[in-house]
């Protein structure tokens, strides 16, 4: 046999397994993924009348709460593509190699902290400062509806396969002398965990296998990541703060850093010129790109703090972060104003005007009581971040090669004096492709993006018990972007027609005339009580029981999130199986892989305000 006949063998075994596992939690059979770059194939579109009613609404019992509190964000009017997920892949540029909606927060980003995300403004009419996001839909004119099946060789084709693990170097506060030498063996340790997990990848002949990714390869770096992440932040937190470094562990893998194997029109390009006036919205504005800004770690390139200036530098930290979330924000709200230098002279310049006095302050601050650190200016200027990182600081922000072209974020970001390339080389990840022409295409995900009819933000209620609020600042997924990779256990069926929403499938669905294609994401509405994230974003919430609605035992329930997006998609295209969900490549489009993601930003007033609607049993908005 070959390796080849192999692969298909155990791929088609794969989706054979995924299927029955969906089977057995009660929704529609998984659909088979369709070759990269054409929609799923006819078998994973169904018509909604042929989908049994499967959706249970547990009976509200006395002490329950059954209110809804709904929120009006929009429907992305302002055009804010991004292939970052911020919750998932904390620090990733295009992380997702897709394409998402973004509504309410206007500033987030790969980079954001939950300090700028505060610090932002919204699309949300009520002030909801949060962030939800999920991949767009495309329409592809080009269908080859005869498609069938997967083809594990395009998982190939989508470039080779790496291990991408957020920088944890990049994401930590000032770090007191005394805890320096310590955080940079752990941050070497990091490196060289990821490494050797990249050494296996290289060696296994079939990386799309779940079992073996997961088990073998995802599965022990992330318990050794855990280990090492926690004594970094134990060794800060003898002199300082302890910091919370725990979305900062899990790793992925991921396909085709370079955007190879899918033409030219997936090869990233540079936001400049008539290419830049062209984001900018000159024309029509929901079809371009909204780029965001990069600019050089500074904490990589800090020596150890002295004790007396630990908190100064954090908050100017702090406020670094927040300047650059005041530009992102500034690019979505101008849109369409100005020419082509308008980001460079009214974005770009001034954010790098205020980071030179911030960078200023912060040598100050370590020089009263230290060696004042040198040369902490040449890392002010910022960039658009449109080529996957690789422009960080170049040519694009008005400062030249010699500010920070190939020595902001690059190989040499952390410098010889202060340990960079000694804690920062193996856990710095090629760049990702950026999303690229005018219908952000990328890593096979292409044609002309759906704008959502409508979009449905719902805090529920509980069936059990009454609510309490969500904790500031709370990451959630639902669903899963991998299920033929990581395995069906989190994947949900989403799919739907308006007027059927009693029944959710986990195929495309075709809708009667006069319906709307809807996708139902039900978020978790079970919470820990401690924690806001967790090491693979998932173990602090749980689900509520299907039937009964009753929380695990040790989850208090929360109000619970539901997003409903309704599609205006014409039903020859729904029939000859022309839209589809924008995914990671291994899933080619896989309608299983739908998911959202999801930043609690209320403030506490209107958390407030949500959890008595809920428990009083009210309609509110």
């Amino acid at each position: 046999m070959t390796h080849r006949e192999a692969d298909r063998r155990k791929f088609r075994l794969i989706a054979s397994l995924a299927a029955v596992a969906v089977v057995a939690a009660g929704t529609a059979t998984v659909a088979l993924a369709a070759k990269n770059g054409d929609p799923a194939p006819v078998g994973a579109f169904v018509p909604i009348e042929k989908v049994a009613a499967n959706v249970v609404n547990p009976k509200v019992q006395n002490g329950g709460a059954s209110g809804v509190f709904t929120v009006d964000c929009g429907t992305n009017e302002n055009g804010k593509f991004s292939a970052d997920n911020p919750v998932a892949q904390p620090g990733l540029q295009h992380g997702a190699q897709h394409v998402h909606d973004f509504v309410g927060n206007l500033s987030i980003s790969a980079d954001s902290t939950d300090e700028s995300l505060e610090d932002s403004d919204t699309t949300c009419k009520n002030g909801d400062k949060s962030s939800y996001f999920w991949p767009v839909v495309r329409i592809n004119p080009k269908a080859n509806v005869n498609s069938s099946g997967s083809n594990p060789d395009k998982v190939k084709e989508a470039g080779p396969a790496e291990i991408a693990c957020p920088s944890v170097k990049d994401r930590l506060p000032a770090v007191p002398q005394q805890a320096k030498d310590e955080v940079n063996r752990n941050l070497e340790l990091l490196d060289k965990q990821i490494k050797e997990a990249n050494d296996r990848v290289a060696r296994n002949e079939n990386p799309g296998d779940p079992n073996f990714v997961n088990n073998a390869i995802l599965g022990p770096l992330r318990s050794k990541r855990v280990a090492t992440i926690d004594r970094i932040a134990i060794s800060i937190g003898r002199s300082a703060k302890k910091p919370n470094l725990t979305s900062l562990v899990e790793c992925d893998l991921r396909f085709g850093h370079g955007g190879a194997g899918h033409g030219d029109h997936n090869k990233p390009k540079k936001f400049s010129g008539q290419a830049l006036e062209q984001a900018q919205g000159q024309g029509n504005k929901d079809d371009n790109a909204t780029p965001t800004v990069k600019c050089p770690s500074v904490r990589g390139e800090l020596p150890g703090i002295p004790d007396q200036a630990v908190e100064e530098v954090d908050r100017n930290l702090a406020l670094l972060d927040k300047q650059i979330a005041e530009a992102n924000q500034r690019i979505v709200t101008t849109k369409g104003q100005g020419g082509p230098n308008f980001i460079n002279n009214a974005i770009l310049g001034p954010l790098k005007d205020k980071r030179v006095a911030t960078l200023d302050r912060i040598a100050i601050a370590i020089g009263r009581n230290a060696q004042r650190p040198q040369g902490l200016e040449r890392l002010a200027p910022c960039a658009l971040n449109n080529e996957g990182g690789n422009n960080n600081g170049g040519n694009n922000n008005g400062g030249g090669n010699n500010n920070g072209g190939n020595n902001n974020g690059g190989n040499n970001n952390g410098g010889n004096n202060n340990g960079g390339n000694n804690n920062g080389g193996a856990n710095t990840t090629p760049p990702l492709a950026a999303p690229s022409g005018k219908d952000l295409e990328l890593v096979g995900n292409n044609g002309k993006i759906v704008r959502p009819a409508q979009v449905k933000i719902e805090y529920r209620g509980n069936a059990t018990s009454k609510v309490t609020a969500m904790p500031k600042f709370l990451k959630m997924i639902v669903g899963d972007a991998k299920p033929t990779s990581r395995g069906p256990a989190n994947a949900r069926a989403t799919w739907t027609c308006s007027g059927f929403e009693d029944r959710l499938s986990d195929k495309y669905v075709i809708c009667p005339n006069g319906s709307q294609v809807m996708r139902v994401h039900n978020f978790a509405g079970c919470w820990d009580g401690k924690n806001t994230d967790s090491a693979n974003h998932r173990d602090h919430v749980r689900f509520a029981d299907q039937k009964s609605g009753a929380c695990p035992n040790g989850f208090k329930a929360i109000p619970q999130l539901r997003i409903s997006i309704s599609y205006n998609i014409p039903r020859d295209v729904q029939e000859k199986g022309q839209y589809q969900l924008d995914a990671f490549p291994e899933e080619n489009h896989n309608p299983f892989s739908d998911h959202n993601d999801y930043a609690n930003v209320n403030s506490d007033q209107t958390m407030a305000q949500i959890v008595k609607c809920v428990n009083d049993g009210r309609k509110c908005s």
